[in-house]
């Protein structure tokens, strides 16, 4: 056992850095979705209060 620690002591860094990395990408992409959500709800409804019609996919 004991010729895994200093193994996991090199490789424990890099891991817990990776995880990081991991967490703020993800965080980042779901608040990016959550926006773009949030704007499309609140362009459907002043389009909606206009009179104009609905946007399409193609749009």
């Amino acid at each position: 056992m004991n010729d895994f620690l200093p193994v996991i002591a090199a490789l424990a860094p890099t891991v817990l850095i990776g995880l990081v990395f991991w967490f703020i990408m993800r965080a980042l992409l779901r608040s990016d979705k959550s926006e773009r959500r949030a704007l499309a709800k609140i362009e459907a409804e002043e389009r909606r209060r206009l009179g104009l019609p609905a946007k399409t996919a193609s749009e």
